[in-house]
């Protein structure tokens, strides 16, 4: 049937992060965009940090995993932004259904 990642991201501000959210499910690249506030606590150019920023989940189909992650890359803020790939080593049947109808183009 396919395969499942999630695309993990972060960035500083809500409506970026709801942007960043409409971008992926309007291309069709992810079937559902979750996003949680949280506080991040980093080194970033020798300097610890800490800042509130937004979490986004992704859930795409492996195949597309490049393709979304270009998309954060040229839609982001950041100048390294965080995208990082977990792959879903396991769905409920009818969920990934769903996901590769959600994402199907």
């Amino acid at each position: 049937m396919g395969a499942l990642a999630i695309l993990v991201t972060t960035i500083d501000d809500e409506e970026k992060a709801r942007a960043l959210a409409r971008a992926a499910l309007s291309a069709r690249l992810a079937a559902c965009v979750q996003i949680h506030p949280i506080r991040s606590h980093y080194v970033w150019k020798d300097e610890v940090r800490e800042e509130p920023e937004f979490s986004l989940q992704m859930k795409t189909r492996v195949e597309d995993y490049p393709a979304l992650a270009e998309l954060v890359r040229r839609l982001h803020s950041y100048e390294t932004p965080e995208i990082l790939r977990a792959d879903v080593a396991e769905a409920d049947g009818d969920y990934l259904a769903w996901a590769m109808e959600a994402t199907r183009r």
